[in-house]
């Protein structure tokens, strides 16, 4: 019997017993409830392929999507003290950071990178709302400082990429003080004649929408995102009236007159480039390559899909009747 416990009953039990399936398989669609397949879904830029839902994507996803060849390096940011006000509440302060640097794997929220983009340099800088909601505290503001400045000395446009609670309540009258301060460093670009763009994302609140994000030249956003200072939550208990649909959303504020663009993610590097392109008077990037000139034929179709169309032969002209 030793060989049908040992040998048939495990191979019996290994066919119908059921497999587990890994956690990370499957994402779940925050708006319609969807489940999707995660690679397909993280090819998307973590876009819902059902209902086009914008779910969270990290900077560095981001600016993988957004370079030439998903390369770019990090811009040291100076790192200011942890805790200058010894804050505490149900955890303290530098306990906080801690837990978001474990769990993100970053060092704050917010990431700054150079690189290419359409082969036009640029420095791009993406705030994390994964990190303590994204909010702004010195970090940010040094962040802020650090990618006009590598802008104005690259002579190169920067991008900005905004999702934040708002001011980081931690650090008090320290976090409310790089409103100013991130407000001037986008003052030296344009001084510089730099093109500034910034692409709002879901959500963008508070002090952030008070400050640099709502500076750009030219303003972007991804579709349904929540952008604000006061939310409707709070509006509502104010006033104590219901918000009309859609209030506070990205495509409200661009029929109101706020905004420039709403852009789906998957689109955003096509309009950066081409955007950056026009500020800079550069012309529109070339798509692919354009076909060599034919020998003795007219050059003007090389510049288009069309092939040449060959020469009429000329016309023979008909023969003289004889005089009798």
């Amino acid at each position: 019997m030793n060989w049908i416990t040992n040998y048939v009953r495990p191979r019996i039990n290994s066919i119908f017993s059921r497999r587990e399936t890994p956690d990370n398989l499957w994402t779940k669609c925050d708006d319609c409830g969807t489940m999707l397949f995660h690679r397909e879904v993280s090819e998307n830029l973590n876009v819902c392929t059902n209902c086009g839902h914008h779910m969270p994507i990290t900077p560095r996803d981001r600016f993988r999507a957004l370079f030439d060849g998903g390369v770019f390096t990090d811009i040291k940011v100076p790192v200011p003290p942890t805790d200058p006000l010894q804050f505490r509440d149900q955890k303290r302060y530098p306990d906080r950071l801690k837990a978001a640097q474990r769990e993100t794997g970053e060092t704050e929220a917010m990431l700054v990178s150079t690189g290419e983009i359409g082969r036009t340099p640029i420095v791009a800088a993406c705030q994390d709302f994964s990190f303590m909601a994204g909010s702004m505290g010195m970090y940010v503001g040094n962040a802020v400082i650090a990618a006009a400045q590598e802008a104005v000395k690259r002579k190169c446009p920067l991008i900005l990429f905004s999702a934040a609670g708002g001011a980081r309540m931690q650090e008090g009258i320290l976090s409310l003080m790089q409103m100013p301060r991130t407000t001037v460093a986008v003052q030296m670009l344009k001084e510089a004649g730099l093109p500034y763009i910034v692409v709002l994302t879901h959500p963008t609140t508070g002090g952030v929408t008070a400050s640099y994000a709502m500076l750009g030249d030219v303003q972007i956003a991804e579709p349904n995102a929540l952008i604000c200072f006061a939310g409707p939550r709070v509006i509502e208990q104010t006033i104590r009236e219901k918000l009309p649909d859609g209030f506070q959303r990205a495509e409200y504020l661009l029929d109101h007159g706020m905004l420039d663009r709403v852009t789906p993610r998957t689109e955003l590097r096509e309009e950066i480039i081409n955007i950056t392109r026009m500020l800079l008077g550069l012309p529109p990037a070339v798509r692919g390559d354009l076909p060599p000139p034919q020998e003795g034929g007219d050059l003007a179709h090389a510049l288009t899909d069309a092939e040449p169309q060959p020469k009429a032969a000329p016309k023979k002209a008909a023969p003289k009747a004889e005089k009798k």
